[in-house]
C-alpha cells in the first residue's frame, strides 16, 4: 500500500536538512539541466494539504474545454486539436476529447483512440523538417478535462533532451508564431490524412 500523505511528506523530510530542503537531485548535475548547480537552491517541503484543491473542469458545468468542444485545428467526432501559443519551442499540441473525460475514466473505445492518434500525432510531428523528437505529456494536476501535451524537440538541440524539454520550453523566447501555425496545419492536414477527421479552423 502506498505511503499516506503524512508518511511521505515525514519519509521525504528524512533526508532534508534542517531548513526542510532536499539535496539538489541527481537531475540538476544532468548535461541536459537548465540550471548551474552552484546556488541553485530547492524550495523547502511544504506540508500536505488535504484535501487537495479542486482542479479546473472538475464541475463539467465550468469546464472551459467542453466550452470549447468546437474549436481546434483538427477535429473528429471524439476528439480535437489545439495549437499552444506563446511557447518556446518549435510547436506544442494539445489533444483534448470533446466530451468531459479524464484519463482514468476515458471509456475503452476513446482509449484506444488514444493510443492511435497520438502514435499519427507523433509520426506526423516528427516528420516535420528540423524537428528531432515529439514529447508526449499527460499531466492532470491543474486540469479535470483530459489534456494530452505533444512537445516538438528541435534538431540538434541535445541540451533539451529529455524530461527538461518542457523547462527548457519556458525559459526560451517565444517561437515564431506564423511558423508554429504553418507547421501545425500540415500536422492537422496529414492527421486528415492517416487517420480522418477535418481541419477546424482554430
Amino acid at each position: 500500500m502506498p505511503l499516506s500523505p503524512e508518511e511521505f511528506h515525514r519519509h521525504a523530510l528524512a533526508a532534508a536538512d534542517a531548513d526542510q530542503r532536499l539535496p539538489l537531485s541527481r537531475m540538476t548535475g544532468w548535461d541536459v539541466s537548465p540550471f548551474e548547480p552552484d546556488g541553485l537552491r530547492v524550495s523547502r517541503l511544504r506540508e500536505p494539504v488535504l484535501p487537495e484543491p479542486p482542479r479546473h473542469g472538475d464541475d463539467p458545468s465550468d469546464c472551459g474545454s467542453c466550452r470549447a468542444r468546437d474549436e481546434g485545428i483538427w477535429l473528429d467526432d471524439h476528439w480535437r486539436l489545439t495549437r499552444v501559443g506563446g511557447v518556446g519551442v518549435p510547436l506544442v499540441l494539445m489533444l483534448h476529447p470533446r466530451d468531459h473525460h479524464d484519463l482514468a475514466d476515458l471509456p475503452d473505445d476513446r482509449a484506444a483512440e488514444l493510443g492511435v492518434l497520438s502514435t499519427h500525432l507523433a509520426r506526423h510531428v516528427e516528420a516535420l523538417p528540423h524537428i528531432g523528437r515529439c514529447h508526449v505529456y499527460r499531466i492532470g494536476d491543474g486540469g479535470a478535462h483530459l489534456h494530452v501535451w505533444f512537445f516538438a524537440r528541435p534538431e540538434g538541440q541535445s541540451q533539451l533532451y529529455g524530461s527538461w524539454l518542457v523547462v527548457w520550453d519556458d525559459l526560451l523566447p517565444e517561437y515564431p508564431a506564423e511558423v508554429a501555425q504553418t507547421d501545425a496545419g500540415a500536422v492537422a492536414d496529414a492527421l486528415v490524412a492517416s487517420y480522418g477527421g477535418r481541419r477546424g479552423d482554430g
